[in-house]
């Protein structure tokens, strides 16, 4: 076969589409055609009678396998093809094949039209059939405008009731509804009424903050919430922050947490690093309501917490770490450190906070037994507590 072609046509939802000529004369001459069960009510009657249809369905698979006969594929996407779009689902899946495209507004441009709303500082981030992780990040940065593609399953109400769950009711929520069709509907909201409006499909959603939320760089200890009785178990804040400076955190994709009580060593990393993917373990049962309860204080959804005993968890499930902060060990820092090291990413450190002389030697043991090397070491004198000393070894 020749060398494959793709020409990808972006549409809006208006059932009146307008084409310039050379679009035009593309689909005049086409043979094989491509998109969704929408696009093809769309475009329909401008197909040549003897036109091959291919729709775009879940799985991918099966479609990439329908177009392999055929070297010139005609393909129609939503909005810009390059945005979030179809065109960069077959550059990923046909490296080598040539492509042109013909884009059109994307919804969120549509939208922010409609508010008459500039939008050059905007954020873009996608929900459809992905995690939160990207909407997190922006809320967490406190991005002024956010525009968010929706689906069904994570569409503006669930949006908004994520937002409030975790603190950000800082924002106002513009929905656009079925934008290009004569029922198209432009409506903004607080977070409170969109969280219980029912919207119709597709939509996307424009946020605007309406101000600022405090954000610490050290989070003081009182402000947490605590174990019963226990508010002295917490790693301080001037600990927290040299802690996560040796983790080196900058440019890193994963951190574990181990012993994470409270959770204010991962809170604060989230906070600093947001797009970090944090797993932190605790046994304690108690600590699953007290890391929801912090998390929703500061603001940090996206915090993976496992409530088991870490030295009965199995570490395969999740992401392999970059940086590893030991919060608590039980006495079985040994062997914590031989089930940890195996697990780190190439260049991948360990921090530890020692408050006595005991578990200082047992660190430095433990990590040479290991194989492994002590690479930096700080003490800290706070109030009138004990000296803490803070170790990393790689």
């Amino acid at each position: 076969m020749s060398e494959r072609k793709f020409t990808v046509i972006g549409l809006s939802d208006n059932r009146e589409q307008w084409f310039n000529p050379t679009v035009v004369s593309i689909i005049k001459r086409g043979k094989v055609f491509s998109g969704g069960k929408r696009h093809h009510d769309i475009v329909a009657d401008l197909l040549p009678s003897d036109a091959v249809w291919i729709d775009i369905t879940a799985p991918l698979e099966k479609v990439f396998k329908e177009y392999a006969p055929f070297a010139d594929i005609v393909v129609f996407a939503s909005g810009d093809p390059l945005f979030f779009g179809y065109a960069v689902t077959l550059q990923r899946e046909f490296p080598y094949a040539k492509m042109e495209i013909f884009p059109t507004f994307n919804s969120i441009q549509m939208l922010a039209h409609k508010l008459m709303l500039p939008y050059s500082d905007m954020i873009y981030v996608s929900v459809t059939g992905r995690p939160w992780k990207n909407l997190e990040v922006a809320l967490i940065r406190g991005q002024k405008t956010i525009g968010v593609l929706t689906d069904r399953k994570k569409g503006p109400a669930e949006i908004a009731e994520r937002m409030l769950y975790y603190g950000y009711d800082n924002y106002i929520m513009s929905v656009g509804e079925c934008l290009g069709h004569s029922f198209e509907s432009v409506r903004t909201l607080s977070l409170k009424e969109a969280a219980s409006t029912v919207f119709s499909n597709p939509n996307c959603v424009i946020l605007q903050k309406t101000k600022s939320r405090n954000r610490f760089f050290g989070i003081p200890e009182n402000l947490f919430s605590h174990l019963d009785g226990r508010s002295k178990m917490i790693t301080k804040m001037p600990v927290r922050l040299l802690s996560l400076a040796m983790m080196d955190l900058f440019d890193k994709s994963v951190m574990w947490d181990i012993g994470f009580c409270t959770g204010s060593v991962s809170i604060e990393a989230k906070i600093r690093f947001p797009e970090l993917d944090i797993v932190a373990f605790e046994r304690r049962e108690e600590s699953r309501v007290l890391i929801d309860e912090n998390c929703r204080r500061f603001g940090t959804p996206g915090i993976e917490a496992v409530i088991a005993d870490f030295m009965e968890c199995d570490l395969s499930k999740y992401a392999t770490p970059d940086a590893v902060f030991i919060g608590g060990h039980g006495g079985r820092l040994d062997e914590m450190l031989r089930k940890v090291f195996p697990c780190l990413r190439p260049g991948g450190c360990v921090v530890f906070n020692s408050v006595s002389e005991d578990s200082r030697a047992t660190f430095i043991t433990a990590v040479e037994n290991c194989g492994r090397s002590i690479a930096e070491s700080h003490r800290l004198y706070l109030d009138s507590n004990n000296p803490i000393t803070i170790m990393k070894a790689i």
